[in-house]
């Protein structure tokens, strides 16, 4: 079958940055879920992006589906053919749901039993005739954010100034917002002009004559080379972030890297206030010398040639200049304030109108650390430090350095705090009590700034879950999914066997007068969203999904050792014994469910040695059993009692008739449950 290559490429205003290579990947990944449904068959599937394009060129695309012959299997003989061997009704429309006729009928044996069977033949479509319907697949992406243009009444992420639609030569007829598919296309902004392609093939040889380099890999490996180059030429260190690459591949058409410089007096502002100024605001790349200091120098890449470079670089040093001296002005002017009078401005400053002012968290916040820290027994010294951190936690939300850059909260405080005089590990604290950040940052390293990370996440999470602001679906716009996930990591991660529970009790005692949900229910949402997050925490792990069930069946307990008990699991799931043990102890309890009620056991009615060795075995393990008993060996010891379980149930009816016997082994497998479910409610375990 003759082929050709298909082009589509959507011409856009410019997009934002952060949404173009996913809806690059989206249009590729819809294009072949189409050609596969429609059965075309295809060589590749190329995607390509700029600001103002997303396009996939498909190679070697049949001109038409395969023509498809295909066995129907129909009704029984017996069913098909009546008694004077006649076709019956049944067989008749059968072969008319198929096209065909009852003289196409033959017979196939399946089973034993014979069956109507007629060939079905489906002619192939033409691939230009189904090509249109790539209007809907345009139609069909969909944006984090949209907009609406003119009087047209769709909403897209920007407005759609022109289509190219190619099938080999041939212009594929459609329309979207009164743009026509043409075979036309338009080169870079300022240095390109509209071109037309004869064929698909012409695509990205035709735009790199017009300054767009459609390939976004090779448009960022262009990037990199050009700053290593400079880099090599000038013997300096630039650092390269890899979101910041991929966001500045995504602001460019036609890179072209160079270096502008700022004065040096600049660098008396603290690093992390230089180079957000660079990265965060003007997409610039900071540069270091071998020894990993800051100089005075930025890597900028522009959307263009390398004509007039210097003009260029005098334009971003400008802009960069401003916003320095900015920010030296704002340094300067929060160093002469007072951090207590730099609190009494978050008494007016409202947190949310329901929840109340930033004053009132921070007092929320500074109780539940203290809790924390008595029920972690810290030092007197530990104690007073994250007190302290505690108390003075956002004083530089209202600094002018914070105000001009959000992004250094936390960063700023550790520096101002310093400067005041606090206590390093006060100031510490007041950093890392925002970590983690984001799902790759590290956890607070320090028990004061781990006990405040914990206790100022836990309040904003059981705050909004009091009046009613529960994440759902997609939507969580105070990213409390985040801040839960930050709280189980911190415990993790220091180790510290404090339960959800007890700490969403804590929480819950200082929002009482603003909780709309009663208690329980209050109570029950915030450990299943808390439930969540542990669960998403440990497949992150690698941990199997039954092995998860079985350490959150019940109570969450402390995420630090349902990590332990699930890593447990998961590390003996695959020993010879593993089998044998689960199902012992998962029978147990299976069985326990069975009794009424709870009592004591009684030896005196034990009837057999099994019952005895059963109940020895328990004691011994319940008096091995301590606080300081790990899941190791937690899990070790309950392991241990397979033996004696299994010859327990080969010799001991426990649903007998007599009542007394009846419920004196109920009891004796309820006691062995519960230690069993206290680490983990087995029975969720799929063994082989």
């Amino acid at each position: 079958m003759s082929q050709k290559d298909l082009l589509l490429e959507i011409g856009l205003e410019e997009m934002p940055a952060r949404f173009v290579t996913s809806s690059m990947n989206s249009l590729k990944e819809k294009v072949e879920a189409w050609l596969n449904e429609k059965q075309l068959q295809y060589s590749t599937v190329e995607a390509f992006s700029t600001p103002r394009r997303l396009a996939v060129l498909v190679s070697e695309l049949d001109e038409a589906q395969k023509d498809i012959e295909e066995e129907a299997k129909g009704p029984a003989k017996k069913i098909a053919l009546d008694e004077k061997g006649e076709w019956s009704k049944a067989a008749i429309g059968f072969t008319r749901g198929q096209n065909a006729s009852v003289e196409d009928i033959y017979f196939k044996e399946i089973n034993g039993v014979e069956y109507v069977h007629v060939k079905k033949f489906i002619k192939g479509q033409a691939t230009v005739d189904l090509l249109p319907a790539l209007k809907d697949i345009i139609l069909s992406l969909s944006f984090p954010k949209n907009m609406r243009w003119a009087n047209n009444d769709l909403r897209y992420i920007r407005p759609i100034k022109w289509i190219a639609a190619l099938f080999g030569n041939e212009v594929i007829p459609f329309s979207i917002t009164g743009v026509e598919a043409d075979r036309k296309s338009t080169g870079h902004r300022f240095l390109g002009e509209e071109i037309s392609f004869a064929a698909p093939k012409e695509y990205k040889e035709a735009l790199l004559g017009q300054f767009v380099i459609v390939n976004p890999e090779e448009r960022k490996a262009a990037i990199f080379s050009q700053i290593k180059k400079i880099e090599e030429e000038n013997d300096w260190v630039i650092p390269i972030d890899a979101d910041l690459l991929e966001e500045v591949n995504n602001l460019v058409e036609y890179p072209t890297a160079l270096y502008g410089k700022f004065e040096e007096s600049f660098l008396e502002l603290p690093t992390e206030v230089l180079i957000t100024s660079m990265k965060e605001h003007q997409r610039y790349f900071p540069v270091k010398s071998k020894d990993d200091k800051l100089l005075p120098f930025f890597i900028t890449v522009r959307n263009g040639d390398h004509n007039h470079l210097d003009k260029v670089a005098k334009g971003n040093e400008k802009v960069l200049r401003a916003r320095l001296a900015d920010a030296a002005f704002f340094y300067k002017e929060d160093q002469k304030q007072d951090i207590e009078k730099l609190l009494t401005k978050l008494q007016s400053i409202v947190y949310h109108e329901e929840i109340g002012t930033l004053s009132e968290k921070v007092a929320r916040v500074q109780g539940l650390t203290n809790k924390i820290a008595e029920k972690l027994s810290f030092s007197a010294e530990e104690k007073t430090n994250a007190d302290r951190a505690a108390q003075i936690s956002k004083f530089d939300l209202v600094t002018n350095m914070v105000y001009e850059f959000p992004e250094l909260q936390g960063l700023m405080g550790e520096k101002y705090a310093s400067q005041k005089g606090e206590a390093p590990a006060v100031a510490k604290a007041i950093n890392e009590h925002y970590m983690p950040r984001h799902a790759d940052d590290n956890t607070a390293s320090s028990n004061e700034g781990a006990a405040l990370a914990i206790a100022e996440k836990l309040d904003t999470i059981v705050s909004f879950f009091a009046i009613g602001m529960i994440p759902t679906g997609s939507q969580d716009p105070y990213a409390l999914r985040r801040q839960a996930t930050g709280v189980v990591q911190t415990l993790m991660d220091k180790d510290w066997n404090l339960t959800v529970e007890e700490l969403v009790e804590l929480a819950m005692n200082n929002v009482k007068d603003i909780a709309k949900t009663p208690e329980q229910e209050l109570q029950k949402n915030i450990m299943d969203f808390f439930k969540a997050r542990i669960k998403h925490i440990l497949q992150e792990e690698g941990i199997r999904y039954d092995l998860i069930d079985a350490v959150l069946f019940d109570q969450l307990g402390s995420p630090a050792s349902l990590l332990r008990k699930a890593n447990v699991l998961d590390s003996h799931k695959n020993d010879a014994g593993f089998k044998n043990g689960i199902e012992a102890l998962a029978r147990v309890i299976n069985i326990s469910k069975k009794a009424e009620s709870k009592g004591q056991v009684n030896p005196s009615l034990f009837e057999n040695e099994e019952e005895r060795n059963l109940y020895s075995a328990v004691q011994s393990v319940k008096e091995k059993l301590t606080d300081n008993t790990d899941e190791e060996a937690y899990f070790q010891l309950l392991t241990s009692l397979e033996g004696t379980i299994a010859l327990y149930f080969d010799n001991t009816m426990v649903m007998t008739d007599n009542p007394a016997l009846k419920e004196n082994r109920l009891n004796q497998m309820s006691e062995l449950a519960d230690m069993i479910t206290r680490f983990a409610y087995v029975s969720e375990i799929l063994v082989k």
